[in-house]
């Protein structure tokens, strides 16, 4: 009886570990941005789940899955500001966004995230969608700025490695957002305007 139930319990526990997959993203390999950098001193500060941030989905009828950014969403809006701006500093956890001495605060943040699989697709495809949010303050902790950021990254599927198929798509919808990001700064007066004013003040 002790034999069976073992044999159960093993059963049970490969049958959930079978139904189930996570992917790791650890950097999205955001290259070295050939941008104008602006000669401004901002602050970022990015909410408590923004370094260890973790999507599951579960399709159903099928095995659930599971993708851990770790570190990435906070490595690519490094990169991405660090580039634009002169200097930039991390107040992670930080509410309160005025009387900061800084000339502009951002907070970035994650509004979704959806992703699909050859089982929903009907194809063999992995696809991701994200959906960003960055809110920019003036010194006087006054909302300026906010641009919802919605990227998309797809991928075939490889013979034997379906994990490393999601986590390529991932990863090019990072990508993705970057080079919006990009765009909508590059094009935006907004920015230049607002510290103008300041200065004046």
């Amino acid at each position: 009886m002790k034999k069976i139930f073992c044999l159960l319990s093993l059963f049970f526990i490969t049958s959930i570990i079978s139904c189930s997959s996570q992917i790791s993203i650890k950097d999205p390999g955001i290259p070295n941005l050939l941008v104008t950098q602006l000669p401004y001193h901002v602050a970022i500060i990015y909410p408590k789940n923004f370094e260890n941030f973790i999507h599951e989905e579960k399709v159903i009828g099928k095995k659930s899955w599971k993708i851990d950014f770790t570190r990435s969403n906070k490595l690519l809006f490094n990169k991405i500001f660090s580039s634009f701006f002169s200097g930039i500093t991390i107040l992670d956890g930080l509410d309160n966004t005025s009387n900061l001495e800084f000339d502009l605060v951002i907070k970035p943040s994650i509004d979704a995230i959806e992703f699909s699989v050859p089982e929903q697709s009907q194809d063999e495809t992995f696809s991701v969608w994200i959906r960003y949010r960055i809110k920019m303050f003036n010194n006087n902790g006054v909302e300026v700025i906010n641009w919802p950021i919605s990227s998309y990254g797809k991928t075939s599927t490889s013979t034997f490695a379906n994990e490393q198929d999601l986590a390529n798509a991932a990863v090019l919808a990072m990508r993705d957002a970057a080079a919006l990001i990009i765009l909508q700064i590059e094009k935006s007066k907004k920015i230049t305007n607002i510290i103008n004013v300041e200065d004046d003040q």
